[in-house]
């Protein structure tokens, strides 16, 4: 501050003294050579002087405001991670910029996940365009908004209104950054002020534990090693179906998508063939009687995430489906997804190869593709997980071998 305050003066004494000097212009011109030295002396004493003490000062305020910014950017990061409301940052096109702790629970996601996808893919179909249109428009400078959606993913399947959420949007500029992001605010309907001290009712929270407080010592993931056990099941009841069935395409369709259907999926499609321009629909398993009969009815060709898998020999996971189109339409123009009220989609392809990318060498290529699996999980149900879409692609590859067996 001594610093300031002096270099202060002595600029203030240099300002007085350039004044001085104009005025020297008045004098004649035998007169005026002992100013212009004087003139010439200030400014070499501005240059040498006055100049680098002031790229000092100011060296010295960006180092203390660095590391006060610093520690305000920490200090929001912990406010906004702690808040026990979910909130998420988004830009302009709804794609999630950052999720606190509690949205991450609220949606099933993890933030890593969550990052760059769009959020609108965690709510059910109707509420999608509502919400896209609102976020950009709060993104425009149009105000705030407040509107309603719908999880597609319950947290609380015995409560009909568990998945429904209001959604509070509202513009914010972060610093440093050219565009306005949204900030949003979701709360479920159970959601209430707390009750005041030593009074109960429907207004009372239950306390959480904080983080502190949690035991130090690591616990098993129970839930994890329970699930892993869950697929291995269903890989040791898909082998034994397929060893078990006729030597027939249609029987192994059949025993296979039994197999999966209701325990891991509520819709199993099932594409035999070998190519995405030859396949045909050997078995759909679904409870809804009417779109499972317009799925039946559709040419898997005319499926983009079908052919896509067939001719990529890839597999398609999309733990939050954002595209309606992405399985293909029925005859009025509708898309299936949608009729089919699908939450998440798995696709993979009926390859006996090991990896699924060497080249076809013939009928019997150990590479040879023999159709597309497609699963899909509604809205009651969680999505698709990685572990999930490694199971379903070791499956896939026992049924492409019962399937190429029924052939020979």
């Amino acid at each position: 501050m001594a610093d300031v305050e002096e270099y202060g003066a002595d600029l203030a004494a240099f300002r007085r003294r350039v004044e001085e000097l104009r005025t020297a212009r008045a004098l004649p011109s035998s007169e005026a050579l002992p100013a212009l030295d004087a003139a010439l002396f200030e400014l070499q004493h501005a240059a040498e002087v006055l100049w680098p003490r002031y790229e000092e000062l100011a060296a010295a305020g960006k180092r203390n405001g660095g590391r006060d910014d610093a520690h305000e950017h920490q200090l929001l990061r912990a406010l906004f991670q702690r808040l026990p409301v979910a909130v998420a940052l988004l830009d302009r096109d709804g794609v999630v910029r950052r999720l606190n702790v509690a949205a991450t629970q609220l949606f099933g996601m993890r933030p890593g996940y969550a990052t760059g996808r769009a959020l609108a893919g965690s709510f059910t179909h109707e509420g999608r365009p509502t919400f896209r249109s609102q976020v950009a428009a709060v993104a425009r400078g149009e105000g705030a908004r407040s509107l309603h959606v719908q999880l597609l993913r319950p947290p609380d399947r015995s409560s009909p209104r568990s998945g429904a959420l209001r959604a509070t949007l509202t513009a914010l500029r972060p610093p440093q950054e050219p565009r306005t992001a949204v900030l949003t605010v979701f709360q479920t309907y159970g959601d209430t002020a707390p009750s005041a001290p030593g009074r109960g009712g429907p207004a009372a929270v239950r306390r959480e534990p904080a983080p502190a407080e949690q035991p130090a010592t690591a616990r098993p993931a129970l839930t994890e090693m329970t699930r892993h056990a869950e697929l291995l099941d269903l890989i040791d009841d898909m082998a034994t179906a397929l060893l078990t069935a006729p030597p027939a395409r249609d029987a192994v369709a059949a025993r296979a998508a039994a197999v999966l259907h209701g325990r891991f999926a509520d819709w199993v499609i099932l594409d035999t063939g070998g190519k995405s321009e030859t396949l045909c629909r050997s078995a759909v398993l679904a409870s809804s009687g009417e779109v499972r009969d317009a799925v039946s009815a559709q040419a898997p060709a005319a499926s983009p995430v079908v052919a896509d898998a067939v001719d990529r020999r890839a597999g398609v996971l999309q733990a939050r489906l954002e595209d309606p189109d992405a399985f293909g339409c029925d005859e009025t123009g509708a898309p299936l997804l949608v009729r089919a009220e699908a939450s998440s989609l798995l696709c993979v392809p009926l390859s006996t190869g090991t990896t699924g990318t060497e080249p076809d060498s013939g009928p019997d290529s150990p590479s040879t593709v023999q159709g597309a699996l497609t699963l899909l999980r509604t809205g009651g149900r969680s999505a698709f997980e990685l572990a999930e879409a490694g199971a379903v692609d070791r499956m896939a590859r026992h049924i492409a071998f019962a399937l190429r067996r029924s052939e020979m």
